[in-house]
């Protein structure tokens, strides 16, 4: 016989309105409590009937994630922690990926493509912040990436200037004074590399440096890292350092390195961003700037929640930064990885 409320309330010694409001994720828990119900509930091998919940909630317990790419492994991971952090409170994910298309990410929000759910949460490459809100219409939302300027949203963002300037400041302090940085995407409207750069620029002007030189790139991946890495080892003068906005950049540019017989990091030091695995095991391996995508993901996951139960609908919007940390590999004379 299929466990009941009641019996998990039971073996957890607490209510049954304790018990549902854990399942529900309906109402703040005490730590200690909620532990108790989840052991009960995992011992007794309870599954509630969210379908039932939702319809008499008038919820869909549906939703909505969309990424501008899956294939990458900044996002691919991202998305799987959004999925496990929405799982645990009972949500199932509709995912949608946009290519960073401008009409897509409108569609998606506006209702167009007909998906009905309780909340997205939405990281936007083409559609500005301030358009975001009026397109879904009441709908909770949470926006990944960029902070809102006009804080008319909830926003999980990283703060990419401080980030950016971490990692000059860390190239300046190996002694290198020809830094370069690959990542700039003038054609994007999602202000990504404008806030990396402007961070990258000002990690070197604190030294009384110069940028000496900026690559632009059509995408973040590893083929347009190693063209770029090709047009900056032509120059009169070549880099002793280079700055990439993300680790595929870094990993197309550490390649391209090596195929020239230049020494990384003797002749030049390198400098990732996302600490994606792959950094971990390239040769060298990759020094890097590492959001905390865990907690963007439960901070995220945990503020569309909230919204969606209604506990938050009177309050502002919130703007949440979570933390970076530079990681410091082989790529920039840093000790190989443990293990």
């Amino acid at each position: 016989m299929a466990a009941r409320l009641k019996d998990v309330a039971a073996l957890a010694g607490v209510s049954v309105r304790t018990v549902s409001n854990v399942v529900s994720n309906a109402a703040a828990v005490a730590p200690a409590t909620r532990a108790r119900v989840l052991a009960a509930v995992e011992e007794l091998g309870y599954r509630p009937n969210l379908a039932a919940r939702n319809l008499r909630q008038g919820r869909t317990g549906l939703i909505g994630v969309v990424v501008p790419e899956i294939h990458s492994p900044y996002f691919g991971a991202l998305t799987g922690l959004l999925i496990d952090a929405a799982q645990e409170r009972g949500w199932t994910v509709l995912l949608e990926r946009t290519g960073g298309r401008a009409d897509l990410e409108r569609r998606l929000l506006d209702g167009s493509e007909g998906h009905q759910v309780d909340g997205m949460i939405v990281s936007p490459w083409s559609t500005p912040p301030a358009e975001l809100a009026s397109l879904a219409g009441g709908l909770p939302l949470v926006v990944l990436g960029e902070l809102d300027p006009l804080g008319s949203i909830d926003h999980v963002a990283l703060d990419n200037v401080a980030a950016a300037r971490d990692a000059a400041r860390h190239l300046v302090a190996l002694g290198r004074r020809r830094i370069a940085a690959i990542g700039l995407q003038p054609a994007l409207g999602h202000g990504t590399a404008e806030l990396r750069a402007e961070g990258f620029r000002l990690g070197l002007r604190e030294a009384g440096l110069s940028p000496a030189a900026e690559a632009e790139v059509a995408d973040l991946h590893r083929g347009e890292g190693a063209r770029a890495m090709r047009e900056l080892l032509l120059l009169p003068e070549r880099p002793d350092a280079v700055f990439c906005f993300s680790d595929e950049l870094a990993l197309g540019a550490l390649r391209v390195a090596a195929e020239q017989g230049v020494r990384v990091p003797d002749e030049l030091a390198l400098v990732g961003f996302d600490d994606i695995e792959d950094g971990l095991f390239a040769t060298p391996s990759l020094t890097t700037v590492a959001p905390d995508r865990a907690q963007i993901a439960e901070r995220a996951v945990q503020c569309l929640s909230e919204r969606v139960l209604g506990r938050l609908a009177a309050l502002p919007a919130r703007r949440i930064v979570v933390p970076h940390r530079l990681l410091v590999r082989e790529s920039s004379g840093g000790p190989a990885p443990a293990g």
